[in-house]
């Protein structure tokens, strides 16, 4: 008699055990495909973005990216260097890598209107396209990061120290 009540007794609790596990189960199948869509949805969403660009040393001293390839490249643009025919959208100019490093510079052409803070000394600039048979960098785009507001300031600071030591 007394066994007869205990299996009856146990019985509920275990279907309600294997009732819970269930539904833990499938809440992490849930949160995993949740998870899984998302990721996905940022992949294709930013493809573009991922992209990795080298610097102007990296590109010049690396004959596996000078073959036609689309690419990008990092640097600062070299001073006085840029060149624009009267009344034409092809503009001629050289980077160089962003911390002054390498002497090497980037001979690259653009076919367009150049973005607002192309000309800042302080923007980095990163170009997009492709290395041609005539060692010119062809860019379908450019990209400009903006400086930093601070930059600017300590620029402007440094050189009021110098005045004023001069003076």
């Amino acid at each position: 008699d007394r066994k007869e009540i205990r299996e009856v007794t146990t019985q509920p609790a275990m279907e309600e055990e294997i009732s819970s596990q269930s539904h833990r189960i499938r809440f992490i199948v849930l949160a995993a495909v949740v998870a899984v869509a998302v990721g996905f949805m940022v992949f294709v969403a930013f493809p573009n973005n991922t992209q990795y660009f080298l610097t102007v040393g990296e590109f010049v001293s690396g004959e596996e990216y000078q073959d036609g390839q689309i690419v990008r490249v990092s640097g600062k643009l070299v001073e006085e260097s840029f060149t624009r025919v009267d009344g034409a959208t092809i503009a001629r100019f050289q980077l160089a890598d962003k911390e002054g490093g390498s002497a090497r510079y980037l001979e690259a052409s653009y076919v367009g209107v150049m973005p607002d803070l192309f000309f800042n000394p302080h923007s980095e600039i990163i170009l997009e396209g492709h290395y041609t048979p005539q060692e010119v960098f062809e860019t379908d785009q450019i990209l400009v990061k903006c400086p930093s507001k601070y930059q600017g300031l300590e620029e402007e600071q440094r050189r009021e120290e110098e005045l004023s030591t001069q003076g």
